[in-house]
């Protein structure tokens, strides 16, 4: 299990990316969910012992991370966002090396290792091709594979599936949630689809505040009732924002579709959403903001 409490990390500009963050977060997959800027990546990095925080604490199992953050790279596996390699690398000479760097000295092993990695992402058909030659969701499987190297208890993916296909999609998802069953996989994205397939446990943070917590079928059920869609001209937004608590908007054929958040039935041609996870997402954001 990790825990953080009241993590806080201020950048020398005096911008505050993480603000008294504070998760339990247990085995399994486990979502954090949050737009550009929230402060994802640099808890995900905090987490990773690649930057130190301003204040606050973190344990992984009898780990004090902060304190020896050495132990906790002996059991980490980590997918940052964008990731460096040799690119007229072949994909099994390049995971040899990085096993190497993570302490897999013995040949024999090292070779055990790289091929069953190679064979679990599938990219064994193409170990002796050049990383430069593989296609976006190659490269984040060969980036699980070299994060999977020692057999981590902690693994930290960020942003994964940006820029993939959808058949990539749902093939890197298929293996992070085959790997996640057993140990503990923080999913950071602002893609609400990867939590919503995935994660059985999340977090939204907001302006580097986690502002929303729990499962996700529990949070979409707090929304019963309350989610409501109107099609609308694009000239009546401005009216419709000022006089609801519009959480969410998008184009249809020419006109705008908007989604609010009521306890009552606002009439005014509006019918009831069985709301689902993103509205969960917009309407906290929507919260969040208003409230700051």
């Amino acid at each position: 299990m990790l825990i953080i409490e009241n993590l806080t990390h201020v950048y020398g500009n005096g911008t505050r990316a993480l603000d008294e963050v504070s998760l339990t977060i247990p085995r399994g997959m486990y979502g954090l969910l949050g737009p550009n800027g929230a402060g994802k990546s640099t808890l995900m990095r905090t987490i990773a012992t690649l930057q130190a925080p301003t204040s606050g604490h973190i344990r992984f199992g009898d780990i004090d991370v902060l304190r020896t953050p050495e132990e906790l790279r002996k059991t980490l596996g980590y997918l940052p966002q964008d990731f460096g390699v040799y690119p007229r690398v072949s994909a099994y000479d390049m995971l040899d090396h990085m096993a190497v760097l993570k302490g897999v000295s013995g040949a024999k092993e090292r070779k055990a290792t790289v091929e069953h990695l190679l064979n679990q992402v599938n990219l064994w058909n193409v170990r002796k091709k050049a990383i430069a030659g593989f296609s976006g969701g190659m490269r984040q499987r060969f980036g699980i594979a070299q994060a999977l190297i020692g057999d981590p208890r902690l693994i930290i993916v960020d942003e994964p599936t940006a820029g993939l296909d959808p058949e990539e999609r749902n093939r890197f998802l298929n293996l992070l949630a085959e790997i996640g069953e057993n140990v503990v996989v923080i999913l950071s994205t602002h893609i609400v689809e990867d939590v919503s397939d995935l994660c059985p446990a999340m977090a939204i943070i907001c302006d580097g505040r986690i502002v929303r917590e729990g499962a996700p079928a529990e949070l979409v059920g707090q929304l019963k009732g309350r989610i409501w869609k109107k099609i609308i001209d694009k000239a009546e937004l401005e009216a419709a924002k000022a006089r609801y608590k519009v959480i969410s908007t998008r184009l249809l054929a020419g006109r705008t579709v908007i989604h609010i958040l009521s306890d009552d039935n606002p009439g005014q041609g509006f019918t009831p959403v069985e709301g689902g996870l993103e509205d969960v997402y917009f309407s906290t954001l929507s919260t969040t903001r208003r409230a700051a």
